[in-house]
Parts: structure tokens; C-alpha cells; sequence
């Protein structure tokens, strides 16, 4: 399980965690191809689950290459796959806090234009601060091997830095903290103004609230907000256990089923929000379901015509003249 401070990465535990990675990458890849292609659906919090799936995106590369490398030492590959992976992951934690207080202002509030201003400031804020943070961390010497104590074969802060608790903190875990605290709180005050308006839209326009198709698409609405912080603090919560696993010297941070449960959670972020976002809404779900069939019988009217002996001609012979075909209808 364990040799000293080093924790054992299982062959299982790898393979877990890089299907884990892959759902995440595809999942990120599919969000941002919608986005592309459908310049329709470009509304601004697309625009910024968009942004938030690219630092999935590089969370799960990253990811990835670190479980299957498992690094030993502070080489150069784990240094580098160390800051590309806290730079993302930190990103990750900005851009969903972000969408979370475009929402709030923009739905509770009710102020757009304020709403939409404050895009250039999320901008600056969850590019920017994982930057800096990253830059000073890689600056100072402070990412590295860490022995997978707070990992499952990647790379993050050295386990040998002194001050690895501050930096482990800076470069992630007081950002998860303010998450876990953020996202509930907002998500409760949106469900709250959600809630409070439609009763008030209920009690004057009976015919909309009793319509099936409006009141459906509020509950899937009303869904999507419960478990976006839900989903969110299922998938990292296990990350933080082992971090104060580890600042307690407990032994039970080595546990393989916590370290795979880790892993899943660190690096499925990007598959969760495909799921809420691209296949559970109905618009984007129908868009790809029909352009799927349309690729589909595309290629089975092609398929026959490409091996059916009948549409190729007859080879040491050239193709019948003008004439020749004449000749042959009147016959």
C-alpha cells in the first residue's frame, strides 16, 4: 500500500483514472465543438462553460500523462505536467465559481448589463491568479514529485518543500475551500428567486404554469442547479480528505479506494458537465442526436455504392460511347 511517505499507485488504480481522464477529455472536447459549431447556443454562460471546459480540458491532458508516467523523481517532465496541471485545475476552480455569480447576477439581480461586464473581470481572475500563482510556485521550486500523498501519480507540490502545506494551499486547496463554501450558497439564493417567481407568475398566469412542456423544462432547470454543486463537491471532496489525511499523518490517505476515488474525482470534471450540459439539454441533445443520424445514413447509402460490382466498369474495357449506349436502348 504504502513505503514511508511514498504511496503505491496500483495498475488499477491507473487504468481507473485514465478512462476517467478520457471520459473528461471528450466530454470537454464535445462542449467546446457544440460551442463552434452552433453559433445559435453562444449565449454568454456557454461562452464561460466553454472557457471552464478548456481548463478541464487541459486538467484531464495533464491528468492523464501524470498517471501514466507515475512519476519517482522531480525530472523535468514532472515539473512541467506539475504547473500545466495546477494552472488548469486552479482555472477550473475560477471559471465554475464564475459561471455561479454570472447566474446569481444576472438571474437574481436582474442586471445583465452588469452580468455581462463582469466577463472581462472573470477573465483576469481565472486566467490571471493560476498564472501568477503558478509562476511564482515553478519560480521558487516548490512543484514537483510529491510522492502521490495528495496525488495518484501526478505531479504537484514537492514533498520535500517545508513549506509544501502553504503552497499546496495556494495552489489549490484554499480555492477548493472557498468553492465548497461559494457555489452552495449561490445555487441556494438562484433556486430561492427561481421558486419565489414562478409562484408569483403561477398565481396570475394559471395556463403557463399548468402547461407540461414549461413545467418540465423548470424542473430539469431546477435539477441542474441542485446538483451542480452537488456534483461538484462529490467529485473533489475526496481530494480534500487525503490533504488533511496528510496534514493529520493519517495512514488511511494511502488507502487505494480513497486514492482511486481521488483520481476519479480530480479528473472527471469535464465528463460531469457534458453530461448536465450537452446531453441532458434537450436543444443540444436533439442537434447532436440528428446530425449522428444524418453521419449515419450517410455513410450506409455510400457504403453499398462503394462495393457493388455493378457501379464499377469492366476492367481491359473502356465505358460504352455515346453511340453504344444509344444503340443499346433502342434495342
Amino acid at each position: 500500500m504504502a513505503n514511508g511517505n511514498q504511496t503505491v499507485v496500483y495498475v488499477s488504480e491507473q487504468v481507473v483514472v485514465l478512462i476517467s481522464c478520457a471520459l473528461s477529455f471528450l466530454g470537454s472536447s464535445l462542449i467546446i465543438f457544440t460551442h463552434i459549431v452552433w453559433s445559435d447556443l453562444r449565449t454568454t454562460p456557454r461562452k464561460l462553460l466553454v472557457f471552464l471546459s478548456v481548463s478541464d480540458w487541459l486538467s484531464a491532458v495533464s491528468y492523464a500523462y501524470g498517471a501514466w508516467r507515475v512519476f519517482q523523481s522531480d525530472s523535468v517532465e514532472c515539473v512541467v505536467q506539475g504547473a500545466i496541471s495546477t494552472f488548469a485545475n486552479t482555472s477550473s476552480f475560477f471559471w465554475t465559481v464564475a459561471i455561479a455569480v454570472y447566474l446569481y447576477v444576472f438571474i437574481v439581480r436582474s442586471n445583465q448589463r452588469l452580468a455581462d461586464s463582469l466577463v472581462l473581470f472573470f477573465h483576469l481572475v481565472s486566467w490571471g491568479v493560476p498564472l501568477a500563482i503558478t509562476a511564482a510556485a515553478l519560480f521558487l521550486s516548490k512543484i514537483g514529485y510529491d510522492a502521490s500523498e495528495v496525488s495518484v501519480g501526478w505531479c504537484w507540490v514537492r514533498i520535500q518543500a517545508p513549506d509544501r502545506v502553504l503552497w499546496m494551499l495556494l495552489t489549490g486547496k484554499i480555492w477548493e475551500f472557498l468553492a465548497y463554501l461559494t457555489l452552495p450558497v449561490l445555487y441556494i439564493l438562484i433556486k430561492r428567486h427561481i421558486h419565489s417567481a414562478h409562484a408569483a407568475l403561477s398565481e396570475y398566469r394559471p395556463i403557463l404554469a399548468s402547461n407540461p412542456l414549461s413545467h418540465s423544462f423548470s424542473s430539469m432547470a431546477d435539477r441542474k442547479l441542485t446538483l451542480i454543486p452537488i456534483i461538484f463537491i462529490a467529485l473533489r471532496i475526496w481530494s480534500t480528505v487525503r490533504f488533511v489525511l496528510l496534514l493529520a499523518g493519517s495512514p488511511a490517505r494511502q488507502n487505494p479506494v480513497l486514492v482511486t476515488l481521488h483520481g476519479i474525482g480530480n479528473t472527471f470534471q469535464g465528463a460531469a458537465n457534458c453530461i448536465m450540459f450537452v446531453l441532458c439539454t434537450q436543444p443540444i441533445r436533439t442537434r447532436l442526436f440528428a446530425a449522428l443520424c444524418c453521419c449515419c445514413n450517410k455513410w450506409r447509402a455510400e457504403a453499398p455504392r462503394s462495393h457493388d460490382p455493378a457501379q464499377k466498369p469492366l476492367l481491359g474495357r473502356d465505358a460504352p460511347t455515346q453511340r453504344e449506349r444509344t444503340a443499346l436502348t433502342n434495342d
